[in-house]
């Protein structure tokens, strides 16, 4: 795959490779369970209704336009260089939220459509976190590699994250990219157990390391996709992942969200349920980066 980088650097073509696709799968629910744990990881083409991504992209943008950071029209996605959202709200943690819970994109999230490929996930009732993590990446921004479950294992491990682009990310732009086998590295899973990255300040989730590296040191590659309105992946809490930087040659903004399922049955994380979820750290919305206006750098955690 050409076009990719990660954190200024071309990523060799030796080095990435394109997820599978599994959607042929979701008729045989055992086999699609197997591959998840197999890899990792799923990537499912087109199972999610192209206009209800489209018109979840338009409802987030159009938000954006309004505080300056987006051009007209919406739907392309371009970025301004500029922000008035710190000027226009007030409360930037409610602002996202307000965005976050907006109908149509909550319609894509957690709709009928996405709660009928997680029920074939887990084989039972599943359950959506009603926190969101939505992000929009300007041009230079990406994700660094890190495992989810410092995060959200605070109940149990069944948890699962779905990343959906919303609208295309081709390589260009910034999308997911996850470490094959990764879930298999004992040796950086094992001392993780039990790490909780609200409770322990003296860790970090992120590697550190740049994802290039990291694969050329454990002789394994990476993997991603051109993705298109109606895709999505999904892993489990002990998958490595990050993004490739964001070096879309029109300024177009990358735009994606991560909500976490599990099965109905088992018991919750309060902190992301209910109609104000507190998040990781206890602050809301506006603890994440997609709170910040599209000019101000991401934190790392």
């Amino acid at each position: 795959m050409n076009g990719c980088r990660i954190k200024g650097r071309a990523v060799s073509s030796t080095l990435i490779i394109e997820m599978t696709d599994s959607a042929a799968l979701m008729n045989d629910p055992p086999a699609l369970r197997s591959r998840l744990q197999d890899d990792g990881y799923l990537f499912l083409k087109g199972v999610l209704p192209r206009a209800a991504v489209l018109a979840a992209r338009r409802e987030v943008f159009e938000r954006l336009v309004q505080v300056g950071e987006v051009r007209a029209p919406a739907e392309a996605g371009i970025a301004t260089g500029g922000s008035r959202r710190a000027e226009e709200a007030t409360d930037l943690g409610g602002f996202w939220k307000s965005v976050s819970e907006g109908a149509g994109l909550r319609a894509l999230s957690h709709g009928g459509a996405m709660t009928r490929i997680m029920d074939t996930i887990f084989g039972e009732a599943p359950r959506p976190q009603d926190y969101m993590f939505l992000r929009a990446a300007v041009p230079g921004r990406a994700t660094g590699l890190h495992f989810d479950y410092p995060f959200f294992t605070r109940a149990h491990d069944r948890v699962v994250t779905v990343w959906t682009p919303i609208g295309a990310v081709p390589v260009s732009d910034g999308p997911l990219v996850v470490v094959e086998n990764s879930h298999r590295y004992r040796d950086l899973i094992d001392p993780m157990i039990g790490f909780d990255i609200a409770k322990d300040s003296t860790r970090k989730a992120d590697f550190g390391s740049d994802a290039i590296s990291f694969a050329e040191q454990r002789g394994t590659r990476l993997l991603t996709q051109n993705f298109d309105a109606g895709d999505i992946a999904l892993f489990g809490m002990y998958t490595a992942h990050g993004s490739l930087d964001n070096c879309s040659p029109v300024g177009r903004v990358r735009l994606s969200c991560d909500v976490r399922w599990q099965p109905q049955s088992l018991p919750i994380d309060e902190r992301y349920f209910g109609d104000d979820p507190r998040g990781t750290t206890g602050v809301g919305y506006g603890e994440l980066n997609g709170a910040k206006p599209l000019t101000q750098e991401w934190h790392v955690r």
